[in-house]
Parts: structure tokens; C-alpha cells; sequence
């Protein structure tokens, strides 16, 4: 099983390494790049909602501080409001400021369950957005900052799509690596117990509030790095970046996958970009969420595991059919 395992693993890496060496510029830039940053930050609330029990729909907006943190410690096309620092001093900065806010996200809900922990997390995201809407003096208001650009490393420019493109697999390989390694921990299996009963776990002695304020700083993290992605991808970030409809987007991307597959949150971001990306040619712009949302609903309906949860069940029942039809025959006819 192991040896199938990574034999799929290799497989699907081989294609992601060799997918800019055959697709277009638009397809790895818009496409490829653009799933992996999205997928990152579905990521960071697939670990909070699939292994610690907690929807957050904070997690764009936790995305949202960092790459305004990112342009404002940063170079961007307002030179009166951003400082101008190097992008090794400003990245880091951006990284644990938007930490700190996903940590007091979690510090606020986590002493709650259910839709008021949605509401909570629902509220903050609001609250951001219309503090960066309506504050000129730090946020620049509607306009936000644009000309916020990927950096230049050892003569390799990371704003061309096939470089941007590896920069942001690196950095998705790394946060899946991170959470496959994180749930393995004592702390990620810890906090699946908490998940599942939480009383039973602190009568064991752990601290459960402790450990879920843990899980919502890692989730900050994972969603501050593809925040940073996201911005570099735009060149931009304005209010709309983290307005009510990205929140949604990053919940859905995350149901769209399957909330109980890591992998799920960057299989969900390719349906949601390839919707985004060629349905608005079918149909018009206005009913795109319309489509979205249909698919969404059909998700929950028929697969509340999301994509992989369908897949896994297709798999198990025709692995259950294969013997059944290799034990009873189809007698020949004489």
C-alpha cells in the first residue's frame, strides 16, 4: 500500500515539475500559480475545520494582513506609505504580523463552537475590510497599493510566470509537508482528540484552549505565505482582495476539495480557478458565483467530503465489486 502511496506521490509531482515546460505562459501563470497560492490558504482552514474542528472564515483576511503588512514594509506604487524595504526584511515582517492576527482570531473563537466560532471569525473579516476600505493613512482606503511586485533572487526573476510558478510549488510543497508532518506530531494527534471530545482530553490533562490557539497560529502561517503569493500573482492588493466574497471563496475551495485531505484544499483551488477562468466566457460575469454556488451545493449534497471523499468511494466500490465478480462467474451458456 505504502509503495502505491508513493508511486501516486511521484507521479503527481513529476507532472506539477514538468507542467510549465508544456503549458502555455497564461495556463502556469494564471492556472498553476494561481491554484497554488489559493490552495495554500485553503489549506490553513482545511487543518483548523478537518483535524481541530474549527471553520474559520478568518483565514483570507489573516491572508489579507500580510500582504498589506507585505506592502507596506515593502516597495510598492504608493512611495509615500510604503517604507521600501528589502523584500528579505519585509517578507518575515508581513509572515509574523499576519501570525500574530491569526493567533488573536483564534484567541477570540476558540472558546467557542459551531456557527458562533463562524460568526466570530465571519465578524473579524468584515471588521478588516472595512478598516482597510475606510483608513487612508495606512491602508490607502479603495485604492489599496498596486505595483506590489515579486522580488529578483540570484538574477532569477520571480515576476516572469515559469519562475513565479516554482516559487509558488515550493512553497505549497512545503506547507503540505508541514501539516502531513504536524499530524503525525503528538500535538497534531492531540488535536485530534480535541476535535473529537474535548472533555475527555483535558480530563487526560492537555490544555485544549492552548492547543487549539496553536492550531489557528500554524493555520495563520500556512495563509500568511499564500497571502504573500497571491499579492506578488496581483501585483496588487486592495479592500476587494479581502472583501465577504473571498472569505466565502477560501471556504468553498476547501469543502470543494475535501476537508479531510490536505491535498483536497489545491484539488479545490484548481476547480475554483478553472470556473473563475473559463466559465466567465460561457455565461456572464454577474452569474459566475451562481455557478459556484451550484456547484457547491451539489458538493455538500452528494459528497460532503468533497472531491476526494467522491473519488475514495468510487475507488473502494469498485475494489469491492472486482472480487464479488471473480466469485460468482457468468456460467457459459450450453
Amino acid at each position: 500500500m505504502w509503495a502505491a502511496v508513493r508511486a501516486r506521490h511521484v507521479v503527481v509531482l513529476a507532472f506539477l515539475l514538468a507542467f510549465p515546460f508544456f503549458a502555455t505562459p497564461f495556463l502556469t501563470y494564471q492556472i498553476g500559480a494561481q491554484s497554488l497560492a489559493l490552495g495554500l490558504i485553503a489549506l490553513s482552514l482545511t487543518f483548523l475545520g478537518g483535524y481541530g474542528g474549527m471553520i474559520s472564515l478568518a483565514q483570507m483576511t489573516v491572508a489579507g494582513v500580510a500582504g498589506y503588512m507585505l506592502a507596506i514594509f515593502g516597495a510598492s506604487g504608493e512611495a509615500t506609505l510604503s517604507l521600501g524595504w528589502s523584500w528579505w526584511i519585509a517578507v518575515p515582517i508581513a509572515i509574523a504580523i499576519s501570525m500574530l492576527a491569526g493567533t488573536f482570531v483564534g484567541w477570540l473563537s476558540v472558546r467557542t463552537e459551531g456557527i458562533y466560532t463562524i460568526m466570530i471569525t465571519l465578524a473579524v473579516g468584515v471588521a478588516f475590510y472595512y478598516l482597510c476600505l475606510q483608513n487612508y493613512s495606512v491602508f490607502n482606503g479603495f485604492q489599496g497599493f498596486q505595483r506590489v511586485y515579486a522580488p529578483t533572487l540570484l538574477g532569477v526573476n520571480f515576476r516572469n510566470p515559469v519562475p513565479f510558478y516554482f516559487l509558488a510549488l515550493a512553497c505549497a510543497l512545503g506547507g503540505y509537508l508541514l501539516i502531513q508532518y504536524v499530524l503525525r506530531a503528538p500535538f497534531g494527534v492531540a488535536l485530534q482528540g480535541i476535535r473529537d471530545n474535548p472533555r475527555r482530553m483535558n480530563a487526560l490533562g492537555f490544555h485544549v484552549t492552548a492547543h487549539r490557539i496553536a492550531a489557528y497560529a500554524l493555520a495563520a502561517f500556512l495563509a500568511a505565505v499564500g497571502g504573500i503569493l497571491l499579492v506578488w500573482y496581483n501585483g496588487l492588493i486592495t479592500p476587494n482582495s479581502v472583501g465577504t466574497s473571498w472569505l466565502i471563496n477560501v471556504l468553498i475551495i476547501a469543502v470543494l476539495g475535501g476537508m479531510k485531505h490536505p491535498i483536497g484544499a489545491f484539488v479545490g483551488a484548481v476547480i475554483f480557478v478553472l470556473l473563475q477562468t473559463f466559465a466567465i466566457d460561457l455565461i456572464d460575469r454577474e452569474r459566475f458565483n451562481l455557478v459556484v454556488g451550484g456547484v457547491f451545493l451539489a458538493i455538500v449534497l452528494f459528497s460532503p467530503d468533497g472531491l476526494l471523499g467522491l473519488w475514495a468511494r468510487l475507488r473502494e466500490r469498485i475494489s469491492t465489486t472486482r472480487p464479488q465478480a471473480a466469485l460468482h462467474p457468468r456460467r457459459s451458456k450450453p
